[in-house]
């Protein structure tokens, strides 16, 4: 079940690969979630240390949760396996390649984030994309008409 999708980023870049993240939250910013209260759409990940790294993510505080909210925009750590970081860490040398949330779901009990590997999209790209889907939602349109009749 999904609870956040970051639709800018499919606008934005080229996505070549996903991967499936644990996320590291404290029991307020689970709450939180649960409520709806998070954004994707600044947000991006980064390796350091040999661990991966999510920033930028905002998740609102938890009204409920005084003294044990966290800091909305904190750093917070993913989970992965060593042998995918090590994966990204060599793709992400080349030039131009990135690491983006995608989206946030439920899978079980858990809160797992989808990472994309991304190459960014340039202007004419966009409009390009943006053109297609014009082209599909006339023909959906037509379609829908012809069905009626």
């Amino acid at each position: 079940m999904s609870i956040t999708v970051n639709r800018a980023a499919r606008h934005e870049y080229f996505v070549l690969e996903t991967y499936e993240a644990g996320i590291e939250l404290f029991g307020t910013e689970i709450k939180s979630i649960r409520n709806g209260s998070v954004n994707l759409k600044e947000s991006w990940a980064d390796i350091q240390n040999g661990e991966v790294f999510v920033y930028g993510m905002h998740i609102s505080p938890y009204e409920k949760g005084n003294i044990f909210n966290r800091d909305p925009f904190r750093v917070r750590k993913l989970l992965l396996h060593k042998k995918e970081i090590n994966k990204l860490l060599g793709k992400l040398k080349q030039d131009g390649l990135t690491l983006v949330p995608l989206s946030l779901y439920y899978k079980g009990p858990r809160v797992k984030m989808e990472l994309g590997l991304c190459k960014g999209k340039k202007l004419y790209d966009k409009r390009d994309d943006m053109a297609k889907r014009d082209a599909q939602r006339n023909i959906d349109r037509a379609m829908k008409d012809f069905n009626r009749r």
